[in-house]
């Protein structure tokens, strides 16, 4: 467990990196489809239990790497809300102190 809220202390400080495009950027990345193909596969033999031991240790760095972009798209996600609300309330408090007419 205190590795989990290590990596999630981590993600949610490199979150902070972020900005507007770098955060979309991240939410728009989707695997390729060859790779995605051969998770199929091996999730299939995973799941059937009849991965040999190279497709194991070529299917378990892709899970653990599925879990890490999931995990920090989640954090882009939040990040990315986090400083469109704060535009949002710069530009309604801008708009406020304007005078009218302009």
């Amino acid at each position: 467990m205190a590795t989990a809220s290590a990596l999630d202390s981590l993600l949610e400080t490199l979150s902070r990196c972020f900005d507007t495009e770098s955060a979309q950027r991240l939410l728009d990345f989707h695997i390729d489809p060859t790779v995605h193909e051969r998770v199929e596969v091996l999730a299939t033999g995973a799941n059937e239990g009849t991965l040999n031991p190279e497709e194991r240790n070529e299917y378990e760095p892709l899970i653990s790497a599925a879990e890490f972009i999931s995990i920090l798209k989640l954090k882009a996600r939040r990040q990315l809300r986090k400083i469109l609300s704060s535009n949002r309330a710069l530009l309604s408090s801008y708009i406020r102190i304007q005078p009218i007419g302009m």
